[in-house]
């Protein structure tokens, strides 16, 4: 099976694989991803504000996760990604 995370019980007790692999159907993602447009558009007033507090945060050494937890009421987790990948750069595994 590729692509699937199985867990290893450190005890010896057996490993579940499931039969099969069940995916969203197109209808499915299409909502996900206009729930998140539509969460961003509600919420544009105020997320630069709050993006803006967790750069701060984490260039000055402040509590980022407290920041975090206020700035993801009114931010997706693609616009906390990008504010703290702009301010902290990202990880990139050396291949």
């Amino acid at each position: 099976i590729v692509g699937v995370n199985t867990f290893r019980d450190p005890k010896g007790s057996p490993t579940v694989i499931p039969d099969e692999v069940i995916r969203s159907t197109t209808e499915e993602k299409d909502y996900a991803v206009d729930s998140v447009h539509a969460f961003e558009a509600r919420n544009e007033s105020r997320t630069p504000e709050q993006l803006q507090a967790l750069q701060s945060s984490a260039i000055g050494g402040g509590n980022v996760f407290d920041t975090l937890l206020e700035a993801s009421k009114v931010a997706s987790l693609g616009q906390l990604s990008a504010a703290l990948y702009s301010v902290g750069g990202q990880y990139r595994r050396n291949m």
